[in-house]
């Protein structure tokens, strides 16, 4: 995928934009850059237009501030999204970008025709998950940022996935270790103070597709699942019974399936 440039006050950012037909935007997330979404948008953009930005403080996008709030991180999409000209879409957001996304939808509803959380979750921190983020900004600061991305990295994966895809985890680790120190503790500031979004799902009036995965090592399946099910009418869940976190890596096939199915019901409206 050919990537861009455009110039938002303060910084530079960067996205790629290939494909015609409905535009759908992946937000990466935490630890990762538009990078993480190859080759996955490019078959996605066989049939749709599709969007990839490296978010604000990761990849090759600038870094606006100490703290990149995911409000903050949203109106920088929006930004791009006016201009590229496009005044509808599908947002689709992994991990902290599930986080930006809920936080789209709530500031810019009109702009949306449906919403994806891939491992994603709608809840603030917990106090548990807010001192770990500490941890992690220790770890930052001290000069230990290769020892983050070899831990946090592989724990992205199932465990009975690690061998398979060495090949796709060692580009992860790579694309981790080149994002700047200054954007990693500015989004990890960001996710940190980020409010409860459950609202968001259960108000929202388009659809949402909540993908989780059976053996995600961040994310309790049961535990979130239960708590899922009950919230709004236009909600569907999917379950990826061999993937941990990273679902379009692990189980490509199955993502891209339910996720064409997904913006197929968003355009018809059925």
């Amino acid at each position: 995928m050919k990537t861009q440039n455009l110039k938002f006050d303060p910084i530079n950012m960067r996205y790629a934009d290939t494909g015609t037909g409905t535009p759908v935007v992946l937000l990466h997330g935490y630890l990762e850059s538009l990078k993480i979404w190859y080759p996955f948008a490019d078959i996605l953009s066989e049939n749709n237009r599709v969007i990839c930005p490296d978010l604000p403080g990761h990849g090759y996008s600038g870094i606006i501030q100490s703290v990149h709030t995911m409000e903050l991180m949203a109106s920088y999409i929006k930004k791009l999204l006016d201009r590229l000209s496009v005044d509808s879409c599908i947002l689709a957001g992994h991990s902290m970008g599930g986080y930006v996304a809920l936080a789209f939808a709530e500031k810019y509803p009109e702009y949306l025709k449906g919403l994806v959380l891939f491992h994603s979750v709608p809840f603030a921190d917990t106090d548990d998950k807010k001192i770990n983020r500490d941890r992690e900004i220790d770890l930052v600061w001290g000069g230990k940022k290769k020892l983050l991305i070899t831990s946090n990295i592989p724990k992205g994966f199932s465990d009975t996935n690690l061998v398979r895809l060495k090949t796709q985890i060692s580009k992860a680790k790579k694309i981790g270790r080149n994002t700047p120190d200054a954007g990693i503790v500015a989004l990890l500031k960001g996710m940190k103070c980020r409010p409860d979004r459950t609202a968001v799902i259960s108000e929202c009036p388009v659809p949402i597709m909540w993908i989780l995965g059976r053996k995600d090592n961040y994310i309790n399946f049961d535990q979130v699942h239960q708590r899922a099910v009950s919230l709004g009418k236009n909600l569907q869940m999917v379950t990826l019974e061999n993937s941990g976190h990273m679902g379009f890596i692990e189980e490509p096939e199955r993502s891209l399936e339910v996720l064409k199915e997904f913006i197929d019901q968003c355009v018809s409206g059925s």
